[in-house]
C-alpha cells in the first residue's frame, strides 16, 4: 500500500441492493451471501486494509456506509438491511477498539438518496422507502457529501463507534 502514499481517510461506499420487493422465505441463500459479501465483508477487507498504516501515524478517519434500513429493517429488502444492520453492529465495536488511537470509525445511515443503486430498484420499492420520509423525497449527493465530510473531518475528533443519520426525519433517535 506504500505505493500509494499516506491513507488518512477510508470511505466505505459500495452497496447492492439484491432482490428486493420479496419476503424473507422467497430470498435466495445465493444472493443473500453475494450482498452480505459485497456490503459487509467488503468494508472489513478495506479496514483491515488500512488499519495498520493508520496505527503507525496514530491518525485516521473510517467511514462505513450503513444504511437507516440497517437501523429500521425495511420489508422487502432482508439481505441489504441485514448487511447493513451488521455494517452498524462493526462501526460500534471498531470505534470503541480504537477509541484509544486518534483514528476515529464511525458509519453513515442515509435513507433514500437519489444514486445508480436507487435508480436500479423497482419504483413501488423506492416509493415505499420515500414514503416513510417525512420530508417526502429522497436526499440529494451534496447532502450526502456534506455530511460524510464533516464526519471524516479533523473536527470531528469526540465521536467514534457513532452512526450517523440522513433520513429526512425518518430517525430520530
Amino acid at each position: 500500500m506504500a505505493e500509494f502514499g499516506r491513507i488518512d481517510i477510508l470511505v466505505n461506499c459500495a452497496g447492492i441492493t439484491g432482490k428486493t420487493g420479496i419476503k424473507s422465505h422467497e430470498v435466495d441463500l445465493n444472493d443473500f451471501q453475494r450482498v452480505l459479501k459485497v456490503n459487509l465483508l467488503g468494508s472489513f477487507i478495506t479496514f483491515q486494509a488500512v488499519i495498520g498504516p493508520m496505527l503507525q501515524r496514530n491518525y485516521g478517519r473510517i467511514l462505513h456506509i450503513a444504511s437507516i434500513s440497517g437501523k429500521e429493517g425495511n420489508a422487502g429488502m432482508l439481505a441489504y438491511s441485514t448487511s447493513k444492520a451488521a455494517v452498524i453492529g462493526m462501526t460500534k465495536v471498531q470505534g470503541k477498539e480504537y477509541a484509544g488511537t486518534n483514528i476515529r470509525i464511525n458509519a453513515l445511515a442515509p435513507a433514500v438518496i437519489r444514486t445508480e443503486l436507487v435508480a436500479r430498484m423497482p419504483e413501488e420499492q423506492v416509493r415505499y422507502m420515500t414514503d416513510k420520509i417525512p420530508m417526502k423525497r429522497c436526499g440529494t449527493l451534496e447532502e450526502f457529501a456534506a455530511m460524510a465530510e464533516f464526519i471524516v473531518s479533523p473536527e470531528n475528533s469526540f465521536t467514534t463507534g457513532f452512526t450517523y443519520d440522513l433520513s429526512g426525519g425518518r430517525a430520530v433517535y
